[in-house]
């Protein structure tokens, strides 16, 4: 199993990004997608997750009305549109896939089995 993260970069407050994460290798029965967030001297945090069948999402409270997390079955991708970025959502973004994730810990990421390397995401103010 292999997940790709791409499309981090430098914006300014206000600004839009999508960042995207390609997978392979995943049969996609009973998966959950996720992206987390780890910004220096803090821990990893959830940041938004999908249901791949079904397409259930869920969301932190601090991205939620901004960013949205959605999945493209045709390209084994997942994406999470973020809009009104803030300085404080600067950290490196990494996808995860957690098999047989019950609902209740779709924010814990020790839930998840698979996870890519991640891309940078800084917002300037």
């Amino acid at each position: 199993v292999q997940l790709q993260a791409s499309g981090g970069g430098l914006v300014q407050a206000g600004d839009s990004l999508r960042v995207s994460c390609v997978t392979s290798g995943l049969t996609f029965n009973h998966v959950t997608l996720g992206w987390f967030r780890q910004a220096p001297g803090k821990e990893r945090e959830f940041v938004a997750g999908i249901r791949w069948n079904g397409g259930a999402t869920y969301y932190a409270d601090s991205v939620k009305g901004r960013f949205t997390i959605s999945r493209d079955k045709a390209k084994n991708t997942v994406y999470l549109q973020m809009n009104s970025l803030k300085p404080e959502d600067t950290a490196v973004y990494s996808c995860a896939a957690g098999i047989g994730v019950i609902v209740s810990s779709v924010r814990d990421r020790g839930q998840y089995d698979y996870w890519g390397q991640g891309t940078q995401v800084t917002v300037s103010s």
